[in-house]
């Protein structure tokens, strides 16, 4: 089953402070005022704040679901189908 950005609203929401905003003109989630995540332009995929070490594990542990692409070699973000 697959999620959509109002679904990860949803889940982001029992956080507190969450609220829908936009970044690089797509859909956002800001906790506390704080970007956490936004939809990628191709509108498949999310992109999620993590740490390095995050990310390294959870494409390890289902690289399926979690990747990156070269431009986010550098920051510590990764990529949700």
């Amino acid at each position: 089953m697959a999620l959509t950005f109002e679904d990860a609203l949803r889940i982001a929401s029992s956080l507190g402070d969450v609220e829908r905003s936009t970044s690089y003109g797509t859909p956002a989630i800001k906790l506390s005022g704080k970007l956490v995540a936004r939809l990628k332009e191709d509108g498949d995929s999310l992109v999620v704040g993590t740490t390095f070490e995050e990310r390294t594990e959870m494409m390890a542990a289902d690289p399926d679901v979690y990747y990156i692409t070269d431009h986010y070699l550098n920051y510590p973000w990764v990529l949700v189908r």
